[in-house]
This record gives C-alpha cells, structure tokens and sequence, in this order.
C-alpha cells in the first residue's frame, strides 16, 4: 500500500510555460477519474501551461487510454507529454488484473515508441474507498502526481534536445 512517504521527491515544478500536454481519462468510474483530472489540470496549470496548450480527450475506459494517448499524440500534433487518467477497482474476477496488465504496458510501450513520455496515472486498488483516498482523500491526489511527473519527463526531454526513434506521422 501506498503511503505519504511514497509521494515524489519532487516539489518544484518545471515552468510549463512552453508545454503542451494531453490528457486522456477513462470515464469508467468517472467520479474518481473525474477528480484526477481536476487535480492534474490544477497543477499543470500551477506551473504555467497555458489552458489552451492542454489537450483532452474522454475514452470509455482504462483499457483504452493508450490507445486515446496515441490518438492524441497523433492529432494534436506536438505534445511535450501525455497523462494518462483511470480507475481500476477490483472485481470479484481477475478482470482487474489484465485490464492493469495492458494498460501499463500499452502506455509504457506507446512512450517508447514515440518518445513522447506517457504517464501512467492509473488507480489500481482493491475498492472505492482505497481509490477515494487517493483521489483528494487521505494519500492526496494521484492525478497531481502525474502532472508533476508529465512536467518533469517534458522538462528533461527538452534539456536533452528529444530526438524521435519510433514513428511519426
């Protein structure tokens, strides 16, 4: 489990003036990843990201963020980094647990490929109360967690001159 001492390490964030960043939400339990959006939208523009510079698009739910992350990064054009934003809840199934399986990898691979960091903001817990309690509850809010990180990843890609290897448009 979690805890206040497995927040990042980081707290300043990069000045985001000169980013465009997507977001992709599940609208699958959409009061939790409604909140995750809320709060990553409220740091992102903390740290100066210009309100027009943020894309966003709904899909329908977690197992399909990669593939709206990939949409994204293919119709806005240049985006300096992409958050991905879903709730996985706990069935009485293993449902979970292959749902959690393909979207880490689809958007760890989709990062990959593109060169474009995707951020996998993504609740996995065992109820809704444990994915309340990091949706603004008790253990913050996951969805500001994954700003901090999509402003970070874009910052060091740009300090690095990003250089593309997968595919383009």
């Amino acid at each position: 489990m979690a805890s206040k001492d497995s927040a990042p390490a980081f707290t300043n964030l990069p000045d985001g003036s000169s980013l465009r960043i997507g977001i992709v939400v599940a609208e699958w339990n959409s009061t939790i990843t409604n909140s995750l959006l809320e709060a990553a939208r409220q740091t992102l523009l903390e740290a100066k990201v210009p309100e027009d510079q943020i894309d966003q698009l709904y899909v329908p739910g977690s197992f399909e963020l990669p593939w709206g992350a990939r949409h994204l990064i293919m119709k806005a054009g240049k985006l300096d980094a992409v958050i991905c934003l879903g709730c996985i809840i706990q069935g009485e199934t293993r449902h979970d647990e292959y749902i959690a399986q393909a979207v880490s990898n689809g958007t760890m691979q989709l990062g990959l490929a593109t060169g474009i960091p995707v951020i996998f903001g993504v609740l996995t817990t065992r109820d809704a109360d444990q994915a309340a309690q990091r949706a603004g509850g008790k253990h913050g809010n996951k969805g500001s967690e994954a700003a901090m990180t999509a402003l970070r990843m874009a910052a060091i890609c740009k300090a690095s001159g990003k250089k593309k290897i997968g595919f383009d448009k």
